[in-house]
């Protein structure tokens, strides 16, 4: 399936009027079902939808870890369609998730009141310590993001996330219209390979919001920096889960916004 085609424009500026060629990004609804009924449509880019799922279901507190899934596949092939069972000790533990009585729902529009924000605090456990990352790391890895998008490259229109281990080393990155699914590409491949402890740093393409840190920290993230700066909401979450909070500042520095314990400051 195509993540972009192309489109004929008229383009005008100082110089006159010439015709060109765009790529544009697509766009196409992911049903996903979860214990065989419908749980949510989302438009994202089509690709990686099997890890999509995954890292959204991870994100909603559906699963703690691969091992909670009894089935992940399309259904019947359909690449729009993903569909998920759970293990009957899993769904045992979350019957109000699949009834979609919870308002953490990373496909919604926000949440709203200080109550619901300590509720989404308590549900989601405060990530361990760890060594300290050298924010010479995090610059540059800011700095390499837009070498992971190559269809931002080719659309201008795609949202990236990427994780680094510790030491900065590169592990995964996703491309999405929508920056919520890029992040669940992402931590999907991960989650699905076991290897989602080795991520220490997630950087976005993007302003860092509060459903963006809820994701990271499901995913045991600790590490966030954004392009952009975070919201007010998403800093208020992030402090009360102890993580670190950065966003880029022009090409050779960063805002420390909070968790400055995570990080080496250099």
């Amino acid at each position: 399936m195509k993540r972009d085609y192309r489109h004929s424009v008229i383009r005008i500026s100082e110089e006159g009027k010439a015709e060109s060629v765009l790529n544009l990004i697509s766009e196409e609804p992911l049903s996903i079902r979860i214990q065989g009924k419908p749980y949510t449509v989302i438009m994202r880019t089509p690709g990686d939808e099997i890890a999509h799922v995954a890292g959204f279901c991870l994100g909603e507190g559906l699963v703690d870890s691969p091992d909670d899934f009894g089935t992940l596949a399309y259904c019947e092939g359909d690449v729009n369609v993903v569909t998920a069972t759970l293990i009957p000790e899993r769904k045992e533990k979350i019957p109000e998730l699949l009834l979609r009585r919870s308002y953490i729902s990373q496909t919604s529009c926000g949440i709203c009141g200080k109550e619901m924000l300590d509720d989404l605090r308590q549900q989601i456990p405060k990530i361990g310590q760890g060594s300290p990352m050298d924010t010479s790391l995090i610059i540059a890895s800011l700095k390499v993001l837009p070498a992971h998008q190559p269809l931002r490259d080719r659309t201008r229109a795609s949202h990236g996330a990427a994780l680094f281990s510790a030491d900065g080393e590169f592990l995964a990155s996703a491309e999405d219209v929508g920056r919520h699914n890029a992040l669940d590409k992402v931590v999907g491949k991960l989650f699905l390979e076991k290897k989602l402890h080795t991520a220490s740093l997630l950087v976005l393409s993007s302003r860092i919001s509060y459903e963006l840190v809820q994701k990271a920290a499901r995913a045991g993230v600790p590490v966030v920096a954004g392009v952009s700066m975070p919201t007010a909401l998403a800093l208020d979450l992030a402090l009360g889960l102890d993580m670190a909070l950065v966003c880029q500042d022009g090409a050779n520095g960063v805002f420390v916004f909070c968790g400055h314990h995570r990080l080496n400051i250099i």
